[in-house]
């Protein structure tokens, strides 16, 4: 079977590169092509847990379900998930590798190719066409030497590239020349041509523009694509988080923005319901107003605690259970709420333990072994059914645990429900992004009545959105003629 690898790289991170290859993606799939996406390396806080029991970008996972497939470890091999300004986790092909600051990952860099190749040969094997991603911009040049993200992976497997910028931040034709400037000649060769993102405007104004970047490359604008107001795909950024102004009755969630939160897509069926303002705040001092406060999880947990407590948090959430409201933790949000933190292996930075919130009677051992399952299950209140997934080093005990919150399918308990019932736990994450379980959750939480929106099916309408506007701006037939001729 011959395989067809298209890659898309882009002038900085934030460009389109994940939206564009969701499209491409769910536009070859309607074709009736036997689709994967690829990328090869990964630097996000938002993780899936895969088929295979291993741990991907969420926006891998997002872009396997615009293929029609399960997410699965070879769509990403290598995830690095920060834990400081200077370290972070290394995923290799799902599991944990080891902690690396950027000297120590960049000299070990050869050693995790041979696995990014055998993660795209298993691909190969296996479907017609891959569509590949790259992670920020290939002309860092301090990151040139050992590059497997972009064109060190692309002149591996010798594949061609589209280049995606932004113009809605200025700069656009400087960006892309600037780029192909800063590669050598085989890299600049590899690039069949341009798209332009987030264009807003009347495009005969941009046409001139387009009309010199062409001459001045030698290589074709393939598409403008028009700035989607209404387009919904999961963030693969571990801060892109909007606030939304509330309006009168809106019902009022508060995440405190930990340093280092991770997964906050849980949010996002949330932020996408009518009737609910949900606010990210990092100053306590400008929150308003608070039916709901739900602790996130975290990628380095004892030190987001700290800051929690020293941002004033902590007084601030005891007196909102004192004014009788509601307290949710999720993943490192839960283990936060506990009694103690126990890290002696230096699992998440250094050695050592740390007090929590004390309000719910547990205490929290990270280990090596990271739990990487998908779940399913009820609510034990009322059974209504929930989906998720968990992923987290610690292993939390306690007496809290005799009251949990989740009877799981394969019947053991999850989670805590406190005795006053005004403070819940879980290690699930998705848990708001069924219908049911959120409706579950947020008439615990004093929500009226409201009309759920289908998280899924607003999942499904961004994707088919955004196939829909390559479908409209994107010259397939030119892109595909330069791709027989072997650009």
């Amino acid at each position: 079977m011959q395989t067809i690898t298209l890659m898309v790289q882009g002038t900085t991170s934030d460009a389109g590169k994940s939206a564009l290859v969701t499209g491409l993606c769910r536009y070859y799939k309607r074709k009736g092509a036997s689709v994967a996406p690829f990328k090869p390396q990964n630097m996000s806080l938002n993780s899936a847990v895969t088929i295979d029991g291993g741990e991907i970008g969420r926006a891998q996972a997002v872009q396997a379900q615009a293929c029609g497939i399960e997410p699965h470890t070879d769509m990403n091999p290598v995830l690095l998930k920060p834990n400081s300004d200077k370290t972070a986790q290394v995923i290799l092909q799902g599991k944990a590798l080891n902690n690396f600051n950027a000297k120590s990952y960049h000299a070990y860099k050869p050693k995790v190719m041979p696995a990014i190749l055998e993660s795209y040969q298993r691909l190969k094997q296996q479907y017609d066409t891959i569509v590949v991603e790259g992670a920020g911009s290939p002309a860092e040049i301090n990151l040139r030497d050992r590059d497997v993200a972009n064109m060190g992976f692309a002149e591996e497997v010798d594949c061609p590239v589209i280049l995606i910028a932004d113009i809605e931040k200025g700069g656009v034709f400087a960006h892309l020349i600037g780029t192909l400037e800063l590669l050598s000649q085989s890299e600049q060769d590899r690039i069949l041509g341009f798209v332009i993102n987030r264009f807003r405007g009347d495009i005969d104004i941009l046409q001139p523009g387009l009309d010199w970047l062409e001459q001045r490359t030698g290589k074709p604008v393939f598409g403008v694509l028009p700035y989607l107001h209404d387009l919904y795909l999961e963030s693969e950024d571990s801060v892109a988080v909007t606030q939304v102004a509330a309006e009168k009755d809106d019902f009022h969630i508060v995440v405190p923005s930990l340093p280092r939160m991770s997964n906050h897509t849980d949010f996002d069926a949330l932020r996408l319901q009518a009737g609910i303002n949900i606010q990210f705040l990092q100053n306590v001092d400008e929150l308003q107003k608070a039916d709901l406060i739900i602790l996130p999880g975290s990628k380095s947990v004892r030190s987001d605690l700290h800051w929690l407590k020293e941002q004033g948090w902590e007084s601030v959430i005891k007196q909102h259970l004192r004014y009788g409201g509601k307290v949710m933790g999720i993943c490192g949000g839960y283990q936060m709420l506990g009694d103690v933190i126990h890290d002696t292996l230096g699992i998440e930075g250094g050695a050592g333990s740390t007090d929590g919130l004390g309000l719910l009677e547990i205490e929290t051992r990270l280990s090596e072994d990271k739990q990487l399952k998908r779940v399913a299950g009820h609510f034990i209140s009322d059974a209504s059914v929930f989906e998720g997934y968990e992923i987290h080093a610690g292993v939390s005990v306690g007496n809290a645990l005799l009251k949990p919150l989740l009877k799981m399918a394969s019947g053991e308990t999850e989670g805590v429900v406190s005795s006053d019932n005004k403070i819940i736990g879980t290690y699930v994450h998705g848990i708001f992004d069924q219908t049911e379980a959120r409706e579950s959750l947020l008439k615990w939480a004093g929500m009226g009545d409201v009309a759920l929106v289908d998280f899924s099916e607003l999942s499904e309408q961004g994707i088919n959105l955004m196939a829909d506007t390559l479908e409209k701006y994107l010259d397939f037939a030119k892109l595909e003629r330069i791709i027989e001729q072997g650009y």
